[in-house]
């Protein structure tokens, strides 16, 4: 094979020979040995060092060296076919594989399903912080997640076969509570990607659509004597770099490579376009009308569910089709979509874009994005499944012959105030067709997804009825609601046969109660009026009562108080809710970007008081906004009423079910 090397010198000045740290590829690689462990940089095809990696395999296919390493890597940089790590799955070269993500490099899959390599599969989130963990010389990672999953060593431990024996995962008791405990691990080479470099191994990330863990993986292989290997594709001169642009410093890099335009690409699918690392921001075209087809309807009735004013996730697939819905809908500009990557806002990207976002606000390192993350700052996300079994358990990872990996999908789901899976309904060639406003199967899927029990949990559904988390189950033709008893039905599409359509087509039998038919306009062309329809809805649609638990869930997310009606309005409804029912009920009030005028403030908190002394037993507000917490809080608690404000859905929802269990037990 041809050596494939490029050096692009920007500034004034040479290099000195004697100093610099630019080098081949070949030579960066010839300092890896047999036995090591390597990590990777790279999102998909996000940052991932093709060059070097191509080096690594030319020099194993020449030589035989280095032979039995362990490859490490968070979110699998590769491109689905023979780039990226898929280079590297040749016999001898792998010992070992401790991954987060595994469905673009499928020939790494293969041999850890094979059992031809030690392998596992950690939580994303989880192999990202490890990073940290290891630079700062810490010897594990303590975590909630993955608990009830396959990676809980009650499960399985994240190992990927028999021939995969060392515990990586324990499970430990802290004041009560379980936490599943990660052992840290040496790294002893890590082979990184950046923008531009100078002589001295300084490196910026301009041009890159994410910074990723660059930084901790150099400090991570440093803090064990490690060396570190980063490709870029061009070499400025000494000094000429500004401080606040270096990502990397050059103290901590021992050799730089530069790697041809063709292995440099921004990402797997794009050359380099300056809207995804926030050179500029791009003109964003109006999306043409969607294709009516089983993707969009479901990626439509999971728009429904989007928390205006709230902060997003969208996995990869149909979950991402999503963001286009969003667009056609003008509501785009009310949520904030994010990737696990590190964007915040903008259009996330999918396919092999993936990780990458169009004109995003903001791109932070990927483990600080899974600070937030596991801190439970995602107001709603929606996840693609595989399988869902009768007890609500999820697999994602590794079903049917197709290991994928967890990738962000356990830190993201777990941790998620409010979750949708999205899929279809039956797989493998399931053909439908929408006619007339209603939803035809001409072909089911040769594969049931609701079946009795899971290949594997990659999402626990015990775990989040413990903590009444909402989850929802979207599909083409009906949607389900995880209940304390299983998979309620909720919804039917038009056209479709409860029997014929889902019961039959299922493994387990769902509750079933009094579904109702999926909004009419998710099965017509043309827009839906999706903007009019949540920033516009009317007090009876934000009004949910759940008669089980005796609860009120009052949805005034950007409802407006500039009026007195708009104050009686709310006063009367939950009045006639109470003389209805005859009897006091509990509440959880969701205030998120509530907007209440000045002048009626008073107005509307009066009101407030006095429909809890009235009406409630027990109340919970909830809102994301600290400004509006302290709001809420000092205006009840001068009208005399306890606050009991949360940031979280899931907290409010907590205390409101606890306060009633305890008084159903003093009651008895």
């Amino acid at each position: 094979m041809p050596e494939r090397h490029q050096i692009a010198f920007y500034g004034k000045g040479g290099i000195d020979k004697s100093t610099t740290k630019i080098v081949s590829g070949a030579e960066a690689v010839a300092m890896i040995r047999s036995g090591d462990t390597v990590a990777f940089s790279g999102f998909v095809g996000i940052g991932t060092p093709e060059a070097v990696i191509w080096a690594l395999e030319k020099r194993f296919l020449e030589t035989g060296e280095p032979s039995n390493l362990t490859l490490v890597f968070a979110a699998a940089p590769g491109d689905g076919k023979g780039k990226g790590l898929n280079r590297l799955a040749h016999d001898g070269l792998v010992k070992r594989l401790i991954g987060g993500h595994f469905k673009p490099v499928p020939k790494l899959a293969q041999l850890a399903a094979s059992g031809e390599c030690e392998a596992y599969n950690l939580p994303l989130g989880v192999m990202s912080h490890l990073y940290r963990e290891i630079a700062g010389g810490k010897p594990w990672l303590i975590s909630k997640v993955g608990l009830g999953t396959f990676v809980d060593p009650r499960n399985g431990g994240g190992k990927l076969n028999s021939n995969t024996t060392e515990d990586l995962v324990e499970m430990v008791e802290f004041r009560g509570e379980e936490w599943l405990l990660y052992k840290a691990f040496p790294i002893d080479v890590v082979i990184l990607r950046g923008t531009t470099a100078d002589p001295s191994g300084n490196v910026t990330m301009e041009k890159e659509a994410a910074t990723l863990d660059n930084l901790q993986l150099a400090m991570a292989a440093k803090a064990r004597g490690g060396i570190v290997i980063v490709q870029v594709e061009r070499i400025a001169a000494a000094g000429s770099l500004k401080s606040r642009d270096v990502k990397i410093p050059g103290h901590l890099v021992d050799y730089v490579v530069v790697a041809a335009p063709e292995d440099h690409m921004q990402t797997y699918a794009t050359y380099y376009n300056g809207a995804f690392s926030g050179e500029f921001r791009a003109m964003l075209d109006r999306a043409a009308s969607m294709k009516l087809d089983a993707r969009t309807i479901i990626a439509r009735r999971a728009a429904f569910e989007l928390p205006m004013g709230g902060v997003v996730n969208l996995g990869i697939g149909i979950p991402a089709g999503i963001a286009a819905v969003a667009n056609e809908e003008n509501i785009a500009n009310f949520v904030t979509l994010t990737t696990e990557a590190g964007s915040i806002g903008g259009v996330p990207q999918g396919d092999l874009d993936f990780g990458a976002a169009m004109n995003a606000e903001s791109i932070i390192d990927q483990n600080q994005m899974f600070d937030l993350i596991d801190s439970r700052w995602l107001n709603f996300a929606c996840l693609g499944f595989g399988q869902a079994d009768k007890r609500g358990n999820i697999n994602a990872s590794n079903f049917g012959g197709i290991f994928a990996g967890a990738g962000g999908f356990i830190n993201i789901s777990q941790n998620t105030d409010r979750l949708v899976f999205c899929g279809m309904f039956t797989a493998d060639d399931l053909r439908t067709v929408v006619k007339d406003g209603k939803l035809a199967i001409l072909r089911e899927g040769r594969h049931m997804k609701f079946v009795e029990e899971v290949e594997q949990i990659t999402f626990s559904g015990e775990y989040a009825r413990e903590r009444h988390q909402p989850v929802l189950a979207v599909t083409e033709r009906c949607v389900f609601s995880l209940t304390p008893e299983g998979w309620e039905l909720i919804e039917v599409a038009p056209g479709i046969d409860i029997e014929r359509d889902i019961l039959a087509q299922m493994k387990f039998l769902p509750i079933i109660r009094t579904p109702r038919e999926m909004e009419a306009a998710i099965f017509n062309e043309g827009p839906m009026g999706l903007d009019r329809l949540l920033l516009e809805r009317p007090l009876s649609e934000r009004m949910e009562f759940d008669a089980e638990r005796n609860t009120l869930f009052l949805k005034l997310e950007r409802y407006n108080v500039h009026t007195s009606a708009d104050v009686e309005t709310v006063h009367e409804a939950v009045v006639a809710l109470n003389e209805k029912l005859g009897r006091r009920f509990s509440a959880v009030i969701n205030y998120d970007a509530v907007d209440i005028a000045s002048d009626f403030s008073d107005a509307w908190f009066a009101m407030a008081a006095e429909v809890e002394r009235r009406c409630y037993d027990y109340v919970a507000r909830y809102a994301t906004s600290a400004f509006l917490r302290r709001k809420l809080e000092a205006a009840l608690t001068e009208r005399g009423v306890d606050p009991h404000v949360f940031e979280r859905q899931h907290e409010a929802v907590a205390y409101v079910l606890d306060a009633a269990g305890k008084d159903s037990i003093r009651r008895s």
